[in-house]
């Protein structure tokens, strides 16, 4: 991915991107780095130079409509550009990472919550030895384990929204919530497929499509190892700002 500035506007060249929701989005935007600087530049569904090849075949998430992309010499205009001028403002393009995180881990928490409601549900009408099997306290644990990830994971997103609407460009609320919450969506829809038995692995009861859709979690952004590494770095220059010990 390389953008090139000229007169008024940019020319982006690149391949191997993916566009989401690829068939439905009026507006596209995409990240490249030009004059030593990393842009943000917003494309026109259909605009010359900007081809949509084919769509992915994905696990789960089938809804996100992903597609590969090309950009072919596209003309972006100068007015198009975030961030993207000769003092461009880092800023612009840290709220852009952060908003991305922050919507995925408020998906994270909706997902995680279909599931454990799924899995509440099937316990309370589920019988074993001549109880429902809610009752038990192996599934008890189960539901407060989920249910307790889950408060968590919604507060996280909950002040990192926050934070983004205050005007906090800092990564570390963002990537703590982000983090947090994909693992808890991981953990949830497993735990939820667990109690189902033998029936969550099959397409009658809806964890299955839970559990499928939390795998790009975790692969949507960088993988989990770099996000992790993302939040450490963040919280640790947080701390040293705040002139913490």
């Amino acid at each position: 991915m390389d953008a090139t500035s000229h007169g008024d506007g940019f020319t982006i060249t690149g391949s191997g991107l993916i566009a989401s929701p690829g068939r439905h989005a009026d507006l596209f935007v995409v990240l490249a780095p030009v004059d030593e600087h990393t842009g943000a530049f917003i494309l026109e569904a259909g605009q010359p130079g900007f081809v949509l090849t084919q769509p992915f075949q994905t696990v789960g998430r089938r809804g996100a409509d992903l597609w590969h992309a090309e950009l072919k010499g596209c003309i972006v205009h100068g007015t198009h550009a975030l961030g993207a001028t000769l003092a461009p403002e880092p800023a612009a393009i840290a709220a852009i990472h952060n908003a991305s995180r922050v919507r995925e881990a408020a998906a994270a928490v909706g997902l995680a919550q279909a599931a454990f409601e799924t899995a509440l549900r099937y316990s309370q009408q589920r019988s074993a030895f001549g109880v429902p099997i809610c009752q038990h306290q192996a599934i008890q644990l189960k539901l407060a384990d989920m249910a307790t990830a889950i408060a968590v994971a919604r507060l996280l997103t909950q002040r990192a929204a926050a934070a983004g609407s205050a005007g906090d460009t800092a990564a570390s609320h963002a990537s703590m919530a982000y983090l947090h919450a994909a693992e808890t969506a991981r953990m949830v829809t497993f735990e939820a497929m667990r109690i189902h038995g033998g029936y969550g692995y099959t397409a009658e009861f809806p964890v299955e499509r839970y559990y499928r859709d939390a795998a790009m979690l975790l692969a949507a952004e960088t993988g989990d190892e770099d996000i992790r590494a993302i939040a450490r770095h963040a919280v640790a220059d947080s701390q040293l700002h705040a002139g913490a010990p």
